[in-house]
């Protein structure tokens, strides 16, 4: 049986770890021919023997001239999953200037310039769906030392509804997954700094109601549905992945 996302072409962003390349592997495995990027190189270079249907490409989604680039050699696209980002960890009295920032111009700034560089085509072609990763740490809810970031994905979301009403009528959909805590290796990497691992990942997992992590598995799929027909009907929108997180 074709996937939900034969003959289509996505470019998905982040995709070096983590949910990016669950997106990335999710999105092939439906069908779909993938330009997946991440700023590392060597971390994407399993991909293609995991699937063939994925192209890597070294891409820093921070510099608008780069991206434009990467957008017009992957060819017209008909999903665009930016999943790239940045996890400042810490409250608004931790953050200095530079990692606000970093935090913008990873979670923000790229995804100006990724939509930007993809959208004509969508436009002129009459369809596409349009991805950003947010976070249920924005505007849905606050979540401890998370500032900067929270304070960016919420932005995130003011970026997707603002897109979403300016092409509503032309067949380019554009929304938001909010994923709740999840296991990947940013996770652990930030549980490992912590003075007490164990503890800090007792105090991940008690956040969430149903007494464990989401997976990146579980937030590709969740991907898939956004950039797929079974969503049709749907823009502006905001997919919650949170395991109650936000109940």
């Amino acid at each position: 049986m074709a996937g939900r996302l034969a003959g289509r072409r996505a470019l998905v962003t982040g995709a070096g770890q983590g949910i990016g390349r669950a997106v990335a592997l999710a999105f092939a495995a439906e069908g779909a021919d993938v330009v997946a990027a991440s700023r590392t190189a060597a971390k994407m270079e399993d991909l293609p023997a995991l699937n063939p249907a994925i192209a890597p490409v070294a891409l820093d989604v921070t510099d608008g001239a780069a991206v434009a680039r990467a957008v017009a050699a992957a060819g017209p696209l008909d999903v665009l999953v930016n999943a790239a980002g940045w996890v400042h960890n810490g409250t608004l009295m931790d953050c200095t200037a530079e990692d606000w920032a970093r935090s913008w111009d990873q979670n923000v700034t790229s995804m100006f310039h990724t939509i930007r560089a993809a959208l004509p085509a969508m436009l002129a072609r009459g369809h596409g769906s349009i991805v950003n990763v947010a976070s249920v740490a924005s505007s849905i809810t606050g979540v401890p030392n998370r500032a900067a970031y929270g304070t960016t994905k919420a932005a995130v979301i003011g970026l997707t509804k603002a897109v979403a009403r300016d092409v509503i009528a032309s067949g380019v959909r554009c929304n938001a997954l909010c994923p709740g805590t999840t296991r990947s290796p940013s996770l652990e990497a930030r549980i490992l700094a912590e003075p007490d691992p164990e503890e800090a990942r007792r105090r991940f997992v008690a956040r969430q109601p149903m007494g464990r992590l989401g997976t990146v598995e579980e937030m590709a799929a969740a991907a898939v549905y956004l950039a797929c027909d079974d969503s049709a009907f749907m823009t502006g929108g905001l997919l919650v992945v949170d395991g109650g997180q936000t109940l």
